[in-house]
């Protein structure tokens, strides 16, 4: 498995290639509840510590970086489409003039939930060997705007802007080109994107919600690239001073001076202009909050009194499954009983999903020489990919049927202020786009988490056809909820109960699985806010 956007298990604000001033760790998030921290002199960003409260917010610190443990809201609607798009704010200015420091301030002030930080440093194209051999001796010029891939660049944030999980490149100063490994980034209610030409391009202008320009000293700037290309980039004075006279400084006269005027906000003194950044902040904040929806109370209230859909498969509640349904939904049974049967149910479910895959012709050559018309697999691999906690425990009947499987991870969480579902961390493994990807959770009951993780799923470029819902049990408004707007997601389950109470338990259900299958207390006023409820 790969992890994607992720550090210590839990998702986090992601930093995308390195500005004037880069930063040393992942930025991060914090909860929409939480009341934004002022930046003005007087009330410089606050200590933060680890308290739950609503007056601060819920995070974990470490030597090396601070890790929010707050979760994304949903970021689609009903129908599964994505209903708010990222607010994207561009961050232009000349080299060295603070433009990740400013940027950096306001991911603090903000203090939302995915926040992405998004370089122009990445997009540099990759040079050819005469132009390498220019870039040597100091006589190429990185500060044009032919120097930027400014079509993958636009593409990147397009996509990004739609909640798409894309693969950003990581450029090398030290040997002018790209390494190996893109990052990927998923999952930005908010985008900062910074760069000297950050207002260069036409196409690029129409994606920025906000354009702000970073004005800063022409002497202050040189100083800090002298500063910056000697101890990042290995370069000696001579030669900064060189590329300076000849290039930077001519093309931020040409180029990025000039765009001053499609800025909507112009901050003097970069990261010190408190009032500047004050003002960016509260409009983030309006802009943000006219984006709100809710997901679960409308899946309540949707879908009642219809047919089951036609992508729905109930295995056969032959006299075997409804014995085990009787001890695994029995209050009394014991902890041991309850995982053994629930695992012989798991084992058969997974077996009847498998029969759903397509599969072609294929002859084999039989110990005896004859030949035998069989079936394989029509497709590259099969990932299992299961919403955590309880789902995490089809994973053993999974590996036990499909070897060499591929397994991915999801964990979402309800907000106990909201009542929304919100995702706090997921692990997929790569070009998970070209597999069969079988979803597992133990209980579904209005479809809120298993809907938010196929729209994760297909925010990754998985096929809609080619993911399979599994659940031990699942609520007919479940079963609504994700066949309306995932109509070509397969959902298999053993068993279907009709009704949903007032706390969204399925009724007559089966009970809190998670707690019941590792021995754990359920809340004192048994909600469903946790680890592969009935939710």
């Amino acid at each position: 498995m790969s992890e994607q956007g992720i550090s210590d298990g839990i998702q986090q604000t992601q930093t995308v290639g390195s500005g004037d001033d880069s930063l040393d760790g992942l930025s991060n998030h914090v909860p929409n509840h939480v009341p934004r921290c002022p930046l003005t002199p007087s009330l410089s960003p606050r200590k933060r510590t680890t308290s739950q409260s609503k007056t601060e917010p819920p995070l974990l610190r470490t030597s090396k970086r601070t890790i929010y443990t707050a979760g994304r809201p949903p970021w689609y609607n009903v129908t599964g489409t994505t209903f708010k798009e990222a607010f994207v704010i561009g961050l232009c200015g000349g080299s060295a003039s603070g433009k990740t420091t400013v940027a950096n301030k306001i991911i603090e002030a903000l203090d939302v939930p995915w926040v992405v930080l998004l370089s122009m440093d990445s997009f540099y194209k990759v040079l050819n060997k005469e132009e390498q051999e220019l870039a040597a001796k100091n006589e190429y010029n990185f500060d044009h705007p032919d120097a930027f891939d400014f079509e993958l660049l636009v593409n990147i944030l397009r996509k990004l802007k739609k909640g798409k999980s894309i693969k950003v490149p990581v450029y090398d100063f030290t040997t002018h080109s790209r390494r190996k490994e893109w990052k990927t980034v998923y999952g930005a209610n908010v985008v900062i994107f910074e760069g000297i030409l950050a207002f260069a391009n036409k196409e690029l202008l129409k994606l920025l919600d906000m354009k702000v320009f970073v004005d800063t000293d022409s002497d202050i700037r040189l100083i800090r690239r002298l500063k910056r290309d000697i101890s990042q980039r290995g370069r000696d004075i001579s030669g900064i001073i060189k590329q300076y006279n000849k290039f930077v400084k001519p093309a931020f006269e040409q180029y990025i001076e000039p765009t001053v005027q499609v800025a909507d906000i112009v901050v003097p003194r970069g990261g010190e202009n408190f009032v500047a950044l004050d003002l960016i902040v509260q409009h983030v904040h309006s802009q943000l909050e006219k984006r709100e929806i809710t997901v679960r109370s409308a899946l309540a209230s949707a879908h009642q009194g219809q047919p089951l859909p036609k992508t729905l498969s109930v295995m056969e509640s032959t006299p075997q499954v409804r014995g085990m349904h009787t001890i695994i939904r029995n209050r009394e049974t014991n902890r041991d009983e309850f995982i053994f049967y629930s695992k012989r149910l798991m084992r058969l479910l997974i077996e009847h999903a498998l029969s759903f895959l397509p599969l072609k012709s294929v002859s084999v050559e039989t110990p005896q020489g004859s030949i035998y018309e069989g079936k394989r697999l029509c497709g590259n691999r099969i990932t299992g990919v299961s919403i955590l906690r309880a789902g995490e425990t089809m994973e053993q009947a999974l590996m036990a049927v499909c070897k060499d499987i591929r397994l991915g991870k999801i964990l979402i969480q309800t907000n106990h202020d909201t009542g929304e579902p919100e995702l706090h961390y997921l692990r997929l493994p790569k070009d998970i786009s070209e597999d069969y990807v079988i979803l597992m959770d133990s209980t579904v009951s209005t479809g809120a988490a298993a809907l938010m993780a196929v729209r994760v799923l297909l925010d990754h470029d998985v096929a809609e056809d080619k993911i399979f819902l599994l659940s031990l049990l699942m609520a007919e408004m479940g079963v609504h909820s994700v066949a309306y707007a995932f109509p070509k997601v397969r959902i298999i389950t053993t068993a279907v109960d009709k009704e949903v109470n007032d706390q969204f338990h399925i009724i007559p259900g089966i009970g809190n699985f998670g707690d019941r299958y590792f021995g754990t207390d359920a809340p004192s006023d048994w909600c469903e806010s946790d680890e592969g409820m009935e939710f």
